[in-house]
């Protein structure tokens, strides 16, 4: 489990974003998952869709005991909370593209230098 996730789990993810030309899958020897789509067109959004549109909070309206007057006093309160901040958010993610995140990750690797260290200026 090199990303400390059941393989089960990412495989699931993988057709999920396969589904819907994502990614593609190559079988045998040398295969494995390849990007099969233009990054400048991707969002975010398009990933969270794929993967089925999950829960974007963890926290958010209980409703373990239904009756419980203190449960419903508080989902009441943060309902519109909730709502405003799934908004913003999945907006937010419609604005992030996978080439941005491709530039960001390669700039800060080539920042990195080898083994992990902070790359040195000639500065120094």
């Amino acid at each position: 489990m090199m990303m400390g996730t059941n393989p089960v789990v990412v495989r699931r993810t993988m057709a999920g974003l396969r589904d819907l030309g994502l990614v593609a899958s190559g079988k045998g020897h040398g295969g494995g998952w390849t990007i099969a789509c233009d990054l400048d067109r991707v969002t975010l959004h398009d990933v969270y869709v794929a993967l089925g549109s999950p829960e974007v909070f963890a926290m958010g309206h209980r409703s373990e005991e239904p009756t419980c007057l203190v449960e419903q006093a508080v989902n009441a309160a943060l309902a519109d909370a909730f709502r405003e901040a799934e908004t913003l958010l999945l907006s937010r993610l419609g604005s992030v593209t996978l080439a941005r995140l491709s530039a960001d990750f390669h700039a800060r690797l080539a920042k990195r230098g080898p083994c992990g260290q902070e790359a040195r200026s000639d500065d120094a």
